[in-house]
């Protein structure tokens, strides 16, 4: 979506242009015929998004996702590989598109134990710096908007296998976790690159994954260092042209 804005200067000036928005809607989530879930996200890669959510849900495997188009969003409806999978919470409010756990009514649901990442990554920081470069170079609805989290899936010399944009950072990491499903691939000795804060929710959902190492241009919060370590997930963060750091085990 197009609109218009006036661009306003310290010196007084104004000049009327036009802006590309980036889009966000409501997307209503329903597992094996139970409404879950109303998420706040870009409408594209629907069907990628939904089958990663489930399993950071931890809800299995999704084998089917059928998307139907309603007057004031989206409805995916999503079939589990486990038909007799019960579902023990639903997410009673709707979650913005910067949240990751609304809806969440305990701080049990909040913090369930993780297990241990197995998987290892083969990637050197010289790999990590080259992804980060190369990253904004797939981010096409960021460039046109400049609202849109990218997570990529990234090979162990650095190159950058696939990415998938959101107005969420949870989202696209839900995304792209779905995409990889969805198309048979895995980390293969690489990693994971965001474009976001690195929140203990995204190091949930790559150790639930099995990401061996997730990378993050922004910082890490406290208690998403503390989960990572615990999970024996490879962290880096604050990934500059110049520098990063790198959690020590």
């Amino acid at each position: 979506m197009d609109m218009w804005f006036d661009r306003m200067t310290p010196d007084g000036s104004e000049t009327r242009l036009q802006r590309s928005l980036i889009p966000e809607v409501p997307v209503a989530i329903e597992i094996n015929g139970l409404g879950y879930a109303v998420m706040m996200a870009t409408p594209t890669d629907l069907e990628d998004f939904a089958t990663g959510f489930v399993a950071a849900e931890r809800l299995g495997a999704a084998v089917d996702v059928e998307s139907h188009q309603a007057e004031q969003g989206v409805v995916l409806r999503v079939t589990l590989a486990d038909p007799s999978t019960v579902i023990e919470r639903v997410r009673h409010r709707t979650t913005d598109s910067s949240c990751g756990l609304c809806g969440i009514d305990n701080l049990e649901a909040a913090l369930r134990p993780l297990p241990m990442v197995e998987a290892e990554s083969m990637a050197s920081s010289a790999a990590i710096f080259r992804a980060a470069e190369a990253l904004r170079d797939h981010q096409p609805l960021s460039r046109e908007t400049g609202a849109a989290h990218a997570a990529a899936l990234c090979s162990a010399d650095g190159e950058i296998r696939l990415v998938r944009e959101d107005v969420g950072r949870h989202n696209a990491f839900d995304k792209l976790v779905g995409a990889m499903a969805r198309q048979g691939l895995g980390w293969d000795g690489g990693f994971a690159l965001i474009s976001a804060r690195c929140s203990f929710e995204l190091v949930e959902k790559a150790v639930l994954a099995g990401c061996p190492l997730l990378a993050a241009i922004s910082a890490p919060t406290a208690l998403a260092a503390e989960r990572a370590r615990a999970a024996g997930l490879r962290l880096a963060a604050l990934v500059r042209p110049d520098a990063m750091l790198r959690l020590v085990p």
